[in-house]
């Protein structure tokens, strides 16, 4: 097979791979849209308005805590599957509640889809994709994460600005989140495309289909040298969640575990999820609020593809030193737009931007990639569980708290509680995260164990 064959079929798997991070970014987002009108067709509270807008992401918990050792077992593929379903039953029930119980029941559904894509997604990409192009190929799953929550805003626009406020009320917000249902129905028929990943089927012996997906992806000279790394890596292994938390891994098990929960609580959900509440809180109107959103969409997207470029070529942790070092600056200045009450809400809405290019080209990608690296293949699912299961309580902690620390303490003292957070990181990172780049997944896993 060529090279040009290589890259053609490595793209197409890990393409596929990624659409489940589009339906990630389109789930989760889908309520920036819907929660104002879900207020107040629920009459909801503060509290239960973080409730309605958190219930997904307690699914997410759910599925990121099982998901890595099904898949484990049952192999990265067919799990994907069944998180495609997921998707698609809650977002059919997602529109049809008449109480908050309802919805909260239809969106922990797709949730827990949500939180098994997370992790099976990078997961399946990182054991697929060679290792010279692996940074940029996992980060193809944050970009389509950006594409779905894009998508999701220019619908939820089209919804609320066509229609009257009663209207949108009553129905508009039923579209919103029953819209994801073809999304996630070809999510599932392409996964049909795809193969196995190849670590997992060596490490349930099957190495003669292993080696043929191998040599798709690096030719048949290099695909032999890989099968030889991953099988000596395999005998080093045992397996067993212990393992990661003995010398030699008890570090990837921190690096991993403090940029999954730090990636979150430096802010980003709150504007992703409340960006349109924020910006009316300064003086936009209702349809200009909910095109900030998609102005916040467009710049997500394009600085991921700053991401893509950098990400092998400067590597991972340079990323991140500068993207969040920018992010303490924007997140200064949000804080300050409402501390000093600046007349014009489109100083805080340049800030926003800023925060969001660079958590784009840093934050967002780079920890999804690092931790789809940094573990051994027999327990990289369990592992990655573990790691993601943070995130998600992260972002629950989050989703749920932002309505309560807006309204109890203010925009100013919420965006300087998360500027705190990103400073911490940025030290984190400096003194404890090793580069990555270029490195196959077997190398990684053997530099932990020589310190």
């Amino acid at each position: 097979m060529s090279e040009k064959s290589n890259s053609k079929f490595i793209y197409l798997v890990s393409i596929v791979a990624a659409l489940g991070g589009l339906l990630f970014g389109y789930d989760t987002a889908v309520i920036a849209g819907a929660i104002g009108y879900l207020q107040i067709k629920f009459e909801l509270t503060p509290l239960l308005t973080g409730w309605a807008a958190s219930s997904a992401i307690w699914g997410c918990v759910a599925g990121a805590a099982f998901a890595g050792h099904f898949s484990d077992k049952y192999g990265r593929k067919k799990v994907m599957q069944v998180t495609a379903i997921l998707f698609a039953i809650s977002a059919v029930a997602s529109a049809l509640p008449q109480n908050l119980t309802q919805f909260v029941i239809a969106r922990f559904i797709g949730g827990l889809g949500v939180g098994a894509a997370s992790i099976l997604s990078p997961l399946y990409i990182s054991e697929i994709a060679p290792a010279k192009s692996r940074g940029m190929l996992v980060t193809l799953y944050q970009l389509a994460i950006v594409v779905g929550i894009n998508i999701i805003y220019f619908v939820n626009l089209i919804i609320a600005s066509n229609n009257s406020e009663s209207w949108n009320i009553e129905l508009g917000w039923r579209y919103m989140v029953g819209s994801e249902v073809i999304p996630a129905a070809l999510f599932l028929f392409m996964l049909y495309l795809v193969p196995e990943s190849p670590r997992w089927l060596t490490a349930q012996g099957r190495e003669d289909e292993a080696l043929k997906i191998l040599e798709k992806v690096n030719g048949k000279e290099e695909a032999a040298s890989v099968m030889s790394q991953v099988k000596e890596a395999l005998t080093e292994e045992t397996g067993t969640f212990r393992e990661l938390f003995g010398p030699g891994l008890r570090m990837a098990m921190i690096v991993g575990c403090v940029l999954a929960v730090f990636s979150q609580i430096t802010g980003i959900n709150a504007i992703i999820y409340y960006a349109p509440e924020i910006f009316k809180s300064v003086g936009f109107g209702t349809e200009s609020a909910m095109l900030q959103t998609v102005v916040i969409g467009v710049t997500n997207t394009i600085f991921t593809f700053v991401a893509i470029w950098l990400i092998d070529k400067a590597g991972r942790k340079k990323l991140l030193l500068w993207g969040v070092s920018g992010m303490i600056i924007c997140l200064f200045g949000m804080g300050a737009s409402f501390y000093f009450s600046f007349s014009s809400g489109y100083v805080l809405l340049a800030f926003v931007l800023g925060y969001v290019a660079c958590f784009a080209a840093s934050l967002g990608p780079i920890p999804w990639v690092i931790i789809s690296e940094i573990f051994p293949t027999k327990t990289r699912g369990l592992a990655m569980s573990f790691c993601i299961v943070l995130l998600w309580l992260a972002v629950v902690l989050i989703t749920q708290m932002t309505p309560v620390l807006l309204d109890h303490v203010g925009g100013a003292m919420t965006f300087w509680i998360f500027m705190v957070n990103a400073i911490i990181l940025v030290f984190f990172v400096w003194k404890f995260v090793p580069e990555t780049k270029q490195k196959t997944l077997e190398e990684i896993e053997h530099s932990w164990r020589q310190q």
